[in-house]
C-alpha cells in the first residue's frame, strides 16, 4: 500500500469518525434501522453497473463523493432541516466507511478500478 493510499484511508477513518458523531448528536428523530438504511443506502448504485461500466462508474462516483454528504449537511442547516441534515452525515459517514475499507472512485474501465488503486 502505497503512502498516499494510507493517508487517504486515514482520512476516511476521521471523516466516518466525525461524522458519526455529528450524527450521533443530532436529534434527528430516526429509528436506528433507518439511520442504518441509510447508512448502506449508497451501495446500491452497484446496480447501475448492469448498463455498464461508464453508467455504472457514474452512478457509484455520484454518491461516493465527500462533497453530496457535506452538500446534504449545508442544505438541512439552510433550511433548519435537521432529517437532511441526518441524511448529509450518513452519506458522509458511509462515503469516509468505505474510504477506509480501500474503496476509491471508481473508473471507466470497470468496478475494480478506482483512484486508490485496484481492488
Amino acid at each position: 500500500m502505497t503512502d498516499t493510499i494510507l493517508w487517504q484511508r486515514l482520512e476516511g477513518l476521521v471523516v466516518l469518525i466525525a461524522s458519526g458523531i455529528y450524527f450521533a448528536n443530532l436529534d434527528s428523530g430516526l429509528p436506528i434501522w433507518a439511520a442504518v438504511l441509510i447508512f448502506f443506502a449508497p451501495d446500491l448504485s452497484f446496480a447501475a453497473y448492469a448498463a455498464g461500466p461508464k453508467v455504472g462508474a457514474f452512478a457509484y462516483n455520484l454518491v461516493h463523493v465527500y462533497a453530496l454528504g457535506a452538500v446534504l449537511i449545508v442544505a438541512g442547516l439552510l433550511t433548519a432541516n435537521v432529517l437532511i441534515t441526518a441524511i448529509g452525515a450518513l452519506m458522509l459517514a458511509h462515503t469516509g466507511f468505505d474510504r477506509s475499507l480501500g474503496y476509491g472512485l471508481k473508473s471507466t474501465k470497470g468496478f475494480k478500478h478506482t483512484h486508490m488503486g485496484d481492488l
